[in-house]
């Protein structure tokens, strides 16, 4: 591709045509055409006021929510890893810092540790803190938006830029501002209320046995597959259409949680996206009900 052979020198690795599956929790994919690991903010700034302004970028998370096509993604694909994304930070006035590469779960313990409440619902959510950001993630009540301060970002140009709350226009499982494109979150401020750290602890472990008996969490899934439309459950309406455990090719719904959807082993991408679109379809000719994936699918077929 174009705007590929020349770019910019980094501190971090450049890896061409690099497979991807890996560091999807799907384990499924091709490779990018260009992996960037940016070794901290700084390198990943600079890399972006370099590279050609036609070369796609396309950001990795920890892979919880996304599947990544059996083609591969043009372009370069930015994964922020290592300390300097990941870092968690408690400060003063029961705010903590985290990086966009923190997985949410620590997040959630650190934050409990330091006598913070209101972060618990993150020790349920699958992923890191980048993608909680882009689309407002939560579970049992409570989601970013309820706890976010200001989150940190690179924009395509190379610049930093840091959006209040309001401007990051936060509804059901998305952010408008995540949605315009053209930026990556570096890290987020968030701000609980201060309380026992026993008891913040208690309420994390009682989600954390709640998830396990409810939820495939050991399997190779994405997390819900799909969001919940307005007055109605995706697994519900998953489960009433006939697909809670039925396989399609490597790929199924999980018995354990109909909204679930899990490689059972040898799945492609292919068979993951195939059977999403096929409950979807037959949902909405059975219940006139359209379902929305709410995980990311990216890279060619």
């Amino acid at each position: 591709m174009s705007g590929l052979d020349n770019l910019p020198k980094v501190r971090g690795k450049l890896l061409a045509n690099e497979p991807l599956a890996p560091f999807t929790w799907f384990r499924v994919g091709g490779p990018a055409d260009v992996l960037f690991l940016p070794q901290d903010e700084d390198d990943l700034a600079d890399f972006l006021r370099g590279l050609d302004p036609a070369v796609p970028v396309t950001v990795l998370g920890v892979g919880s929510n996304t599947l990544v096509r059996d083609g591969g993604v043009d372009g370069v694909v930015i994964r922020l890893a290592g300390r300097s994304f990941g870092r968690i930070e408690p400060r003063d006035d029961n705010r903590i810092y985290a990086g966009a590469a923190a997985l949410d779960a620590m997040v959630a313990r650190e934050a409990g540790k330091a006598g913070i409440a209101g972060l618990e619902f993150y020790r349920g959510v699958p992923g890191s803190i980048g993608g909680a950001v882009m689309m407002n993630a939560g579970c049992y009540g409570a989601e970013t938006k309820d706890v976010l301060v200001e989150a940190y970002a690179v924009t395509r140009a190379g610049e930093r830029v840091t959006l209040s709350n309001a401007e990051m226009g936060f509804s059901y499982r998305r952010s408008a501002k995540a949605a315009q494109g053209g930026l990556i979150f570096t890290g987020a401020l968030f701000a609980g209320t201060p309380d026992d750290p026993a008891a913040v602890e208690a309420r994390m472990a009682e989600i954390t046995a709640r998830r396990e008996t409810t939820q495939p969490i050991r399997e190779k899934t994405g997390g819900s597959t799909f969001k919940n439309p307005p007055g109605h459950s995706s697994w519900k309406l998953v489960d009433e259409a006939g697909w809670r455990g039925k396989p399609f090719g490597g790929a199924m719904f999980s018995p354990l949680h109909a909204n679930f959807l899990i490689n059972t082993g040898e799945a492609t991408a292919a068979d993951l996206e195939g059977l999403g679109e096929a409950v979807r379809a037959d949902v909405k000719a059975k219940t006139g009900i359209e379902l929305e994936w709410e995980i990311k699918r990216i890279g060619r077929p």
